[in-house]
């Protein structure tokens, strides 16, 4: 497969160049601030899951967070926003206005076979043969990658002791890299990849997967990319092992992304929201020291959301995330005995 011209898109950034872009760095306002705080005082007998837009109203904030649902897609696809009013609030309270600020992004996709749509980020500490360790439950750092959603959304509760800080990279100008450095490599990223099914994906009775690391679809970009489940993939006995190009090729993504100049690191504070679209942008976390006080320990929710506007995939997709239509429903994780 020849691979096409190089991507030209508002996704493409350097560390310096995303910092410094207006769509970057957003804050809210006193007025934005103070409408969220009033949906504390508003009766409802739903669980907060049950909650829609209707039973949210956010007249003055939606109006931003229409234009960062489209900055998301069309824009650097990375955006942080700054004043989230967590300080004072339990964790119903944070979890009532992150849901809230992210149904008017888009849809929330379950994260578990339990079904959960606002997954706590944080060390379980469990062991390192626990089948129920996963990444974001851990404290150790995490290597470049994308989420089973359109967009992951993050909201720091509290932070750990030492470390922790996030990086994010844009993945059309790692695809332009390749291109131009070893586009024999890139011919290898855009065939499809082994996945195999997460250890704590129960709800999914597919065994396995196969997705590219890029692919088009009517002209439009996309990256996936979990080199964890590629490898367990390549480890068992009914799936082929890793070619020594498709290891290079891999290798080589991480390189690139983790070149200085390719991330931006920086450290999320209590009270910053941030949202990563997972086609364009991918992200990784440092290692960190955490309290021993339970109460102290870093804490972050996180949310998987299905965009209204999200862009076509590649059919290869549909196994894992659903469907594969532009602004389709899709990603996350069935339930366990979800029909």
């Amino acid at each position: 497969m020849k691979p096409p011209e190089s991507v030209a898109s508002n996704a493409i950034w350097t560390a310096g160049e995303l910092a410094s872009r207006p769509e970057w760095s957003h804050r809210l306002d006193d007025g934005e601030r103070g409408e969220l705080v009033q949906l504390l005082d508003s009766p409802c007998g739903k669980e907060i899951e049950q909650l829609d837009r209707a039973d949210l109203p956010l007249p003055r904030l939606a109006l931003r967070l229409q234009a960062i649902q489209r900055q998301l897609e069309e824009g650097a696809g990375a955006i942080r926003i700054q004043g989230f009013p967590c300080e004072g609030l339990d964790q119903r309270q944070a979890r009532l206005l992150y849901w809230a600020v992210s149904i008017h992004l888009g849809t929330p996709v379950s994260q578990s076979p339990a079904g959960e749509r606002i997954f706590s980020v944080r060390d379980a500490r469990f062991g390192p043969t626990d089948p129920r360790s996963r990444g974001p439950n851990t404290s150790k750092k995490l290597s470049f990658h994308t989420d089973r959603a359109d967009v992951v959304g993050f909201l720091c509760l509290q932070q750990a002791r030492e470390g922790g800080e996030n990086e994010v990279a844009s993945a059309p100008a790692v695809y332009n890299r390749i291109r131009a450095e070893r586009p024999d490599l890139l011919a290898v990223l855009m065939q499809p990849f082994h996945y195999l099914r997460h250890s704590v994906d129960h709800g999914n009775e597919n065994p396995w997967c196969r997705q590219p690391v890029f692919s088009f679809t009517e002209g439009h970009f996309a990256c996936c990319f979990l080199r964890v489940l590629i490898e367990r993939a390549a480890k068992d006995e009914r799936l082929p092992d890793l070619t020594p190009e498709q290891t290079e090729a891999l290798d080589l993504v991480e390189s690139i992304a983790g070149e200085p100049e390719m991330f931006l690191r920086f450290r999320q504070e209590p009270g910053d929201l941030l949202y990563l679209n997972n086609w364009v942008v991918l992200h990784r976390r440092t290692a960190f020291v955490d309290h021993e006080e339970l109460e102290r320990r870093r804490h972050i929710l996180r949310l998987w959301l299905s965009m209204p506007n999200s862009r076509p995939l590649d059919p290869l997709f549909k196994d894992n995330y659903g469907a594969v239509e532009a602004g389709a429903i899709r990603g996350g994780m069935r339930a366990s005995g979800a029909t």
